[in-house]
């Protein structure tokens, strides 16, 4: 069982960063797949970014302004976000599969405006 709490989401401004976080409660090594979804309301959920085997991978849309990263000794999982955009408004949730499970954080809301 692996439980994720996410922190750092909250209101910014357009051209502006956050950095969300993620806290693993098991080792992050036992992770396939590290990843960061986000969903706005009334669609489907989004894949942000992902680590997979080492190498990660981003959705078009955040390329360039995203990066997913990990802190292993932390059991963190963290996405900084630049050049904040009133379209990246929405709830950001972190995710791991692990043992053939996929685990959820609670979700983040992240606020774009001015």
């Amino acid at each position: 069982q692996v439980q994720l709490v996410e922190s750092g989401g909250g209101l910014v401004q357009p051209g502006g960063s956050l950095r969300l976080s993620c806290a693993a409660s098991t080792s992050i090594f036992s992770f396939i797949i590290t990843a960061w979804y986000r969903q706005a309301l009334g669609k489907e959920r989004e894949l942000v970014a992902h680590i997979t085997l080492g190498r990660t991978n981003y959705a078009d849309s955040v390329k360039g302004r995203f990066t997913i990263s990990t802190n292993s000794t932390e059991k963190m999982i963290y996405l900084e976000m630049n050049s904040l955009k009133p379209e990246d408004t929405v709830v950001y949730y972190c995710n791991v599969l692990a043992g053939g499970t996929n685990y959820w954080g609670q979700g983040v809301q992240v606020t774009v405006s001015s």
